[in-house]
């Protein structure tokens, strides 16, 4: 079974901390075990909300704030990892997006990369890799979007691959098949789904493919001890 789990932003992260370099290889060598296992999928870490955009769309028009910003509607019904030379040129991929979507949000985060956390010089003229994060709707906690919609999705998609934009995307099954672990100070507490909303930003995500429900929820508080075991992580199934 596959799972995307997210943990949420922190004021750390929030206002720019590197993190200490022990974590991030403590870090690296847990993420490294389940890589070689052939367990973990895919996963980045995210920027402050300052090098993030989140576009609204209502009526046919978009609305485009860049951060930083506070949480707002921050649950994800899927993911795509664009790599673009500017956020401008991913600010014009996703504005054609949600026009497809109609009423609704996306957010855009910078993902890290290894010069971002202090692991390496950045080398010149980088490429911007952005996540682009679909907001769930009714529609996409219930039943799933309308034929005609998910069409013209691929579609875009489609376009986005030729043109070396997409690097990969996924799919969450609704939040009512997911659960939300609350840490504090390592002591779990676990709520199920559905969730109406979250208002915490996504601060990173691992895919895994496991064995069910009960594996991901010890990889989790694994996960948790070494981020300080005070934290809020997502859990979903993915498509």
């Amino acid at each position: 079974m596959k799972f995307m789990m997210m943990h949420k932003n922190d004021p750390k992260t929030e206002a720019g901390e590197m993190p200490p370099m022990e974590l991030v290889h403590e870090m690296g060598q847990f993420i490294g075990g389940y890589a070689q296992q052939g367990k973990l999928l895919d996963g980045a870490g995210l920027g402050a909300s300052k090098t993030r955009t989140r576009l609204t769309f209502r009526n046919g028009e978009a609305s485009v704030l860049n951060g930083p910003y506070a949480g707002q509607h921050e649950l994800p019904a899927s993911t795509l990892l664009l790599k673009v030379a500017t956020r401008d040129e991913a600010i014009a991929w996703a504005k054609r997006y949600g026009t497809i979507l109609g009423d609704g949000e996306i957010e855009l985060g910078k993902v890290n990369e290894l010069w971002d956390i202090g692991i390496m010089p950045p080398p010149p003229n980088p490429p911007l890799q952005i996540l682009l994060i679909d907001k769930a709707d009714a529609a996409t906690e219930a039943t799933g979007r309308t034929a005609e919609k998910t069409a013209a999705i691929a579609a875009l998609k489609d376009e986005m691959t030729q043109a070396g934009v997409l690097v990969r995307s996924l799919n969450l099954q609704p939040s009512a098949k997911g659960k939300r672990l609350l840490f504090t100070q390592n002591v779990l507490q676990v709520i199920d789904g559905p969730f109406s909303e979250s208002k915490e930003l996504i601060g990173g995500f691992a895919v895994m493919d496991v064995s069910g429900m009960d594996e991901i929820l010890e990889i989790c508080k694994r996960y948790a001890e070494i981020l300080g075991g005070t934290l809020e992580v997502d859990v979903r199934l993915v498509e």
